[in-house]
């Protein structure tokens, strides 16, 4: 299984894959996003969402400033003001 997993600016889609995990810098705290994780929606400070290819494997760091994020049925969508 994995989760799909969407990054947006208002420029362009910066990423579009299917990876194992996700972390995001939620203003409330960072936040983990797995396959199948319960909907909900929350807001992003800067700071940088790590995403997990493989259970095992080493994050990818991308840095990022504020917007919103939103977990659906379809997996994770992040919609960042800038990224990258």
């Amino acid at each position: 299984m994995a989760l799909h997993f969407e990054l947006v600016t208002p420029e362009k889609l910066v990423r579009s894959e299917d990876v194992y995990m996700v972390v995001v810098p939620g203003t409330e705290g960072d936040f983990g996003v797995l396959e199948g994780h319960a909907p909900f929606m929350s807001t992003v400070r800067d700071g940088a969402i790590q995403v997990f290819a493989t259970p095992n494997a080493e994050p990818v760091n991308i840095p990022v400033v504020g917007g919103f994020a939103e977990v659906n049925e379809k997996g994770l969508t992040v919609l960042a003001e800038r990224a990258g």
